[in-house]
């Protein structure tokens, strides 16, 4: 035992043990390049290290640990068996590019998640290789480009309603189009004069988002959908809202011709922290020649293997999908099955409904009900009588222990606040988030300084957002030898959600 730790001694003993016991290589490291000291790196044990990042994790709000009303963005609860799911050794550790025969488990369930999802989406076909949502955007684009292509067609222009998602616009510059926006009316659905004003030869598809931004329900999609067809052009829907219409519409039946899913939005994949996302797209027949490739496909005798559309766009990935994301979401519709599905938009715009029921007398709608699985409600009387704005809004609702919704979006309301309470919720939780939002209201009115500060409760306080954008600090602090006093501070206690 004494020969193992030979080499220890006080202070940085890890550094010198390492260094002592390694194979060196210095004679292949230029002088200039060495270091010439042992790095300044405090020395803490691991109770320390483990509650400093325990300390540090309980500081994030989260949708585990407090009520997450991120408007458009379906912030919610996610099954843990379907976590459960996509860790078994069978799918975790499968490599990308197992040949075909070794994987057919996981490629069934691909083929079965596919024809799911087209039955979800009322279409024929579909792919699971985009990587995210506006992945999923592109992708979409990218086959529209190629279908009039094929047919000889030079559509220069992709039509996108001032309703939808942000993403969109960029989506359709990156395949190659011009983008023209289609303003809202007063009701903040589709401007059908408008789009028959601006609709023409050169127009190559719409992209629709339905329900929108707003929450609404595009209710003359029919119309949209004639139009467009009229004029040749094809009509796409983004459905990253699509939770608020399972089981209730068929994007399909209503004249779309593709539709892009957000598999980590709708179908339990934790959403948020940059990944990872899923972005399946469904076509119709017509279109379906032009699906990403390779696409698993199963021959009459039962046995899958990769095949290639004859007018493929080609791969968009390395892989075939984010799989453990494919895992979840069929997990989740194998556990829910259609009557399941259907509830989910029923509770989802129950709950939406509710909340608007329950603040909307302190903070008005920026459009007319009836809504879906989000609301959007504005600030902007009690910015102009009290100076308090939508951001200050927020930054109190941190006070009151709930995640602050979407503010400033869509544009076409002005201080916005769009929340969505997703199907996870219970009514108690509603209840509370409902009494933030109402105590928040009334310090704008009784203390508004108070709120122009908040938060207070919080490790960081108020924070200038216009410098922080400006003069980011991107480097971290220089460590020093001596392990700091503030290494595991405690974080502050946020209080219930009533205040």
């Amino acid at each position: 035992m004494e020969s193992l730790f030979a080499h220890h001694r006080p202070g940085q003993a890890g550094c010198r043990l390492l260094a002592e016991t390694l194979p060196t290589t210095s004679a292949t490291i230029p002088a200039s390049l060495r270091r010439g000291a042992l790095p300044p790196l405090a020395e803490v044990s691991e109770p320390e290290v483990v509650r400093h990042y325990t300390l540090l994790s309980q500081q994030n709000l989260a949708v585990d640990t407090a009520f997450y009303p991120l408007g458009s963005c379906t912030m919610k609860h996610n099954p843990r068996v379907n976590e459960w799911a996509a860790a078994l050794p069978g799918f975790a550790d499968l490599h990308p590019h197992c040949p075909p025969p070794l994987a057919q488990g996981a490629l069934r369930l691909m083929v079965e998640l596919e024809r799911m999802l087209a039955e979800i989406t009322g279409m024929a076909a579909c792919t699971l290789q985009p990587a995210a949502g506006a992945h999923g955007e592109f992708t979409a684009m990218a086959i529209v480009r190629a279908y009039f292509e094929s047919r000889g067609e030079q559509r220069t222009t992709v039509l996108v309603p001032d309703s939808a998602h942000g993403t969109n616009p960029a989506s359709a510059r990156m395949a190659g189009f011009q983008v023209e926006e289609i303003p809202s009316t007063a009701g903040g659905t589709i401007d059908l004069a408008a789009l028959a004003q601006r609709i023409g030869p050169d127009t190559a598809a719409m992209m629709v988002t339905n329900p929108n931004t707003l929450g609404l329900f595009e209710g003359e999609i029919d119309r949209v959908a004639a139009l467009l067809h009229d004029h040749g052009a094809l009509l796409y829907m983004d459905g990253a809202n699509l939770n608020a219409i399972l089981g209730k519409v068929r994007p399909g039946e209503i004249g779309f011709d593709l539709v892009h899913l957000n598999l980590h939005k709708t179908f339990s994949t934790p959403h948020g922290g940059g990944g990872p996302g899923s972005g399946p797209v469904a076509v119709r027949a017509a279109l379906a020649p032009f699906l990403p490739t390779p696409r698993p496909v199963a021959g009459d005798d039962g046995v899958i293997a990769w095949a290639q559309p004859p007018h493929s766009i080609g791969r968009l990935l390395a892989a075939h999908g984010n799989f453990g994301v494919l895992v979840r979401a069929y997990s989740y519709l194998r556990a829910l099955g259609a009557a399941g599905l259907t509830r989910v938009s029923e509770q989802a715009v129950l709950n939406a409904n509710y909340l608007r029921v329950q603040i909307g007398d302190v903070l008005p709608l920026a459009y007319a009900a009836p809504f879906l699985h989000e609301c959007v409600f504005t600030a902007k009387e009690l910015k102009r009588t009290t100076g308090c704005t939508a951001l200050d809004v927020a930054k109190g609702l941190i006070d009151q222990g709930i995640h602050p919704p979407t503010i400033y979006f869509p544009l076409i309301a002005k201080e916005a606040l769009m929340v969505e309470p997703t199907e996870t919720e219970s009514r108690a939780t509603l209840d509370a988030a409902a009494a933030a939002f109402r105590a928040v209201v009334r310090l704008a009115h009784d203390e508004p300084e108070t709120l122009h500060t908040a938060p207070h409760t919080t490790t960081l306080a108020h924070l200038d957002d216009t410098l922080a954008a400006r003069r980011p600090i991107l480097v971290e602090p220089t460590a020093t030898r001596e392990p700091s006093p503030a290494l595991s501070p405690p974080p502050r206690s946020l209080p219930s959600a009533g205040g």
